[in-house]
């Protein structure tokens, strides 16, 4: 007997083959038969059936790129990213996780909810009071999670909660690790991974400093000590290396490439990177980031790009941090008190230098964000921006009317609201040859979809949705890409890097991670914020349109859009439910 049936299916199985309509039975939550329309009747009657003509039916999408490492614990469902279609996240990354934390030092909890807070945009008031916070070692855990959420869940070991451990508040200093205690750093990373972490994660990212505003415990780490945490890495079956520089915001520069290619070599098994921005109007950038990719595999390594397929929409304020924050020169004006942030940022001379930090090179990526006439005033707050209507409006047609320059006039309206003012940037890459740029990347072996930040940069970023909103855009939009081979992208591509076992797939004996959506309506709504974190907490969120049903290993969690209830996801462990990935 089946548990559920899917009759007259228009599967798309994740291989990039044809898709063709089938019937595909649920049993004990694997997929048991794939067949032609009611050739499943001889596997006898099932408990339950729905008719799918017309519809999708897809493998689970997996994330890649994850930092729900603490939002599963208040919401086991993963949302948005479970209501998207997506099955399987990938967590722990840059560096970052909540384990270990070492028993004796209960202070170390706090520093990692200010830090997370910090570096993650993850609100405090949701640390503290939506995770129990009940263990030390990583063991521990991922036994705190399992049984209790909806989605699939791997997580990488952070570096600098390995550091933490062992360093306490010399982590974040520039003194290094005597060789005992490299040595424990090392083997407490080998004890995570037995216990199931999928790898080492780890930052030397100049944007990321912790609660108290000092490089993380990571960037303070050199080459030896990167290089012995990777090799062993290699030392357990199923695992991978996650990693984060500087240049990853823009571009590489030649010690960055030497480390990636050293740390893949060193274990022999894949590194990711986050995130691979492409742009037409910078034309050399995706050539210079491939450079490590080329050399790892002459070295006997795998470096693989992330990069997102959509547009992330995100939003700005002068008021709390974000990534104008991490402009050269403009963090230190805006951690001001906001009085005193208002007056400096009203003096000409000040805005004029931030102007000049902004456009200069060490601003890298964040060039993109600095072009403010082409900002989009959201949420106000005062009585005179009401009246103003300046709501809904672009900045460079408010500025020509008050005979402003643009950066000027954005300060006013957000000065006028205690710089409570939502703000969001106009992409500048959204032109046609940015778009063909993307569509020849994704077909290099070394690049990967994903990179959502779910669970991260809760107010200020929404990429949770990309998987809907590409499949949206292939089946109605730009049509970049097929979508037998956007699915393949979301589905298998992300499963066969991590090993992943019998997922990614439609096919018989496979876990019945499923994903169910009308071709003609899937795609994304608008992010919108929402007030519903603990502590009242706000995050943005989207809703799916579009997605019919989302199965995790048989069972339905989400019905149209709607959580159903069930937790039947489970923490998958390194060697269990990962295999090895071969680098060559």
């Amino acid at each position: 007997m089946l548990d559920h049936l899917i009759r007259n299916a228009t599967v798309v199985d994740g291989t990039g083959g044809p898709s063709r309509v089938a019937d595909v039975g649920i049993r004990d939550g694997r997929i048991a038969v794939v067949a032609a329309p009611g050739a499943a009747d001889a596997q006898g009657p099932a408990r339950s059936e729905e008719d799918a003509t017309g519809l999708v039916l897809a493998p689970g999408f997996v994330d890649p790129h994850t930092h729900y490492d603490a939002q599963l614990f208040w919401d086991p469902y993963a949302t948005p990213s479970l209501n998207h279609g997506v099955t399987t996240v990938a967590g722990g990354n840059c560096g970052f996780t909540l384990a270990p934390l070492h028993p004796d030092r209960p202070e170390d909890a706090d520093y990692t909810r200010r830090m997370m807070s910090k570096v993650e945009g993850m609100a405090l008031a949701a640390l503290e009071e939506g995770v129990e916070w009940s263990w030390s070692s990583f063991a521990e855990y991922l036994d705190a999670l399992e049984g209790r959420i909806a989605v699939n869940a791997g997580f990488m070991v952070g570096h600098c909660a390995l550091r933490r451990y062992v360093m306490g508040a010399d982590a974040v200093t520039d003194r290094q690790p005597t060789a005992a205690e490299l040595t424990e750093i090392v083997r407490l990373l080998k004890e995570a991974m037995e216990a199931g972490a999928w790898g080492f994660s780890t930052t030397q990212s100049s944007t990321h400093s912790d609660g108290d505003g000092k490089p993380v415990a990571s960037r303070h780490a050199r080459p030896a000590e990167l290089l012995a945490l990777s090799r062993a890495v290699g030392e357990h079956e199923g695992t991978q290396i996650e990693a984060i520089v500087a240049g990853c915001l823009d571009q590489f520069d030649d010690e960055e490439i030497e480390l990636f290619v050293e740390m893949s070599a060193a274990a022999g098994r894949p590194l990711n990177w986050n995130v691979l921005t492409i742009d037409a109007a910078v034309p050399e950038r995706v050539p210079r980031q491939l450079v490590p990719s080329e050399r790892a595999r002459k070295a006997g390594g795998r470096i693989v790009a992330l990069t997102m397929p959509i547009l992330t929409p995100m939003n700005m304020s002068l008021g709390t941090f974000c990534a104008l924050n991490l402009i050269p020169g403009w963090g230190e004006i805006l951690a001001l008190p906001v009085p005193e942030r208002i007056a400096k940022l009203r003096e000409p001379e000040v805005r004029a230098e931030m102007l000049r930090r902004a456009a200069s090179k060490e601003a890298g990526v964040f060039r993109r964000l600095t072009d403010f006439g082409r900002y989009v005033i959201g949420d106000t707050y005062s009585e005179e921006n009401r009246r103003a209507g300046v709501s809904g409006r672009v900045v460079n047609d408010i500025a020509a009317e008050r005979g402003q320059d643009p950066f000027h006039c954005l300060v006013e309206i957000c000065a006028q609201d205690e710089l409570r003012t939502v703000l969001w940037p106009m992409p500048t890459d959204n032109d046609p040859a940015s778009w063909a740029l993307r569509r020849e990347t994704w077909e290099h072996e070394d690049v990967l979809l994903g990179g959502s930040d779910a669970g991260a940069h809760l107010d200020r970023m929404c990429g949770a949705p990309y998987t809907t909103r590409f499949l949206g855009d292939c089946l109605r939009g730009r049509k970049l890409v097929g979508l037998e081979a956007a699915v393949k992208m979301l589905t298998d591509d992300p499963a066969r890097l991590f090993g992943l076992r019998e997922r990614g797939r439609i096919e018989e004996g496979f876990h019945a991670d499923l994903v169910l959506f009308d071709p003609e309506r899937i795609e994304a709504g608008p992010a919108t914020l929402v007030h519903d974190l603990p502590g009242d907490s706000p995050r943005l969120d989207s809703k799916a349109i579009g997605i019919v049903s989302v199965r995790v290993n048989g069972v339905e969690t989400i019905r149209d859009d709607q959580v159903t209830g069930a937790v039947p996801g489970t923490v998958l462990r390194s060697g269990r439910d990962t295999r090895t990935v071969a680098t060559t």
